[in-house]
């Protein structure tokens, strides 16, 4: 069975997935909005850029507005008992509902045997293992530390310290899990057995096969409508596990395939919600599921966005932390966005609408500015001075 779906369609379905269809809730959203939102889109992604806010808070507020950060740390960072995500390496680094952990175990065993993980770490899973375990050790011993614990980093970010390795190896290896965040957003890690809930380690772990269907499932859900490379690159699969399991979920009928003009062969997930109308109003984090995957917006949306924060000041074309703006169903511009917390502003430096953006717009964003100036708790928005048409 093949279904034929309208560009139109499309972007509706995946605006429905990302749960950017359904009203934000009249007062503060609680924890129930979040889990919701944390449910469907499987990870918020962690970055450490703090120019606007974490990133990891941004794609929860563009969804259901203003909520009290602390509800996301807590369930992210708190006591043990209050536990709801935990870290670990999916699309990149990322804070995820504990249920996936089972799902995410067959990573962890290819770490532990030096199969995956960044290159330069694999040494501690055979030829380094016991300065791994050294390290290992200390944290048994005393309890959680950061890397600034063991020793400092040599002269900076690229250039890790044994000890930082070494902390790095365990974690994709799941031997231990950040137990909390420090003031500064620096992870201090602690054993993997006193940090995750007993209950969820309790839970079987399932073999390779099942748990890429699993991922590659909840992929589909999150993106509605999606081509193979999208689904394999949500939670980043290699093409090898990704191919089967699309495959079988095809056959089983949990995806179905979906001819879309202009693109890719693609899946349609079976449960896919499909809109007459999605009438929605966002700010975009760079690293909103939306959006972070450049050619799959491109082609949504005809928005071609690319972060410009490691360009040159000379060479952006839009500035430094930009967010795409959806009004609807399109990305209708972006504004380059910092939070002057000194002085309690909102700094708009530059909004650029795309051309086909409707009359409305800079209204539009001028209120949604407003919203996340007073959730960021920001006395005033200053901007945008101007609003050119971006050019095609």
């Amino acid at each position: 069975m093949t279904e034929t779906i309208t560009l139109d369609e499309a972007r509706r379905i995946a605006l429905s997935a990302q749960r950017f269809d359904a009203p934000r809730p009249a007062a503060a959203a609680d924890w129930g909005h979040l889990r919701r939102t944390l449910e469907r889109l499987g990870l918020h992604q962690i970055d450490s850029v703090n120019v606007l806010a974490r990133a990891h808070y941004l794609p929860a507020f563009s969804r259901v507005g203003p909520y009290e950060r602390s509800l996301l740390d807590r369930a992210a960072w708190g006591r043990k008992g209050d536990r709801r995500l935990f870290e670990y390496w999916a699309h990149e680094a990322s804070l995820l509902p504990l249920a996936l952990h089972p799902l995410l175990r067959w990573r962890m065993a290819r770490a532990d045997r030096g199969e995956a993980g960044y290159r330069h770490l694999r040494a501690f899973a055979k030829d380094r293992r016991a300065e791994a375990m050294q390290v290992l050790g200390r944290l048994r011993d005393e309890g959680p530390l950061a890397a600034s614990d063991f020793e400092r980093s040599r002269s900076g970010w690229w250039e890790w310290s044994d000890s930082k390795q070494a902390l790095e190896w365990l974690f994709w290896a799941g031997h231990i899990t950040t137990a909390t965040r420090r003031p500064s957003f620096e992870r201090v890690y602690d054993l993997t057995e006193r940090v995750i809930p007993r209950e969820i380690l309790a839970l079987p772990t399932p073999d390779d096969p099942e748990s890429h269907r699993g991922l590659i499932e909840r992929a589909a859900r999150a993106l509605g409508i999606a081509t193979a490379r999208e689904l394999q690159d949500y939670f980043r699969l290699h093409g090898r596990d990704a191919g089967p399991a699309i495959a079988e979920l095809v056959e089983e009928g949990t995806l179905v395939r979906a001819v879309v003009p202009g693109w890719p062969a693609a899946f349609l997930h079976r449960d896919a919600r499909r809109p007459r109308r999605v009438e929605a109003r966002a700010l975009l984090a760079p690293f909103d599921p939306l959006v972070w995957e450049r050619a799959r917006a491109e082609r949504l949306f005809g928005f071609r966005y690319r972060i410009e924060i490691y360009t040159p000041a000379e060479k952006r074309q839009h500035g430094y932390y930009v967010l795409p703006f959806l009004l609807g169903d399109r990305l209708v511009g972006r504004v380059d966005l910092k939070a002057d917390r000194k002085a309690s502003r909102l700094l708009a430096h530059a909004a650029h609408l795309e051309p086909e953006a409707p009359p409305e717009t800079m209204d539009e964003l001028r209120a949604e500015l407003a919203e996340l100036a007073r959730w960021l708790g920001l006395d005033r928005v200053v901007g945008p001075r101007n609003s050119p048409r971006s050019a095609r």
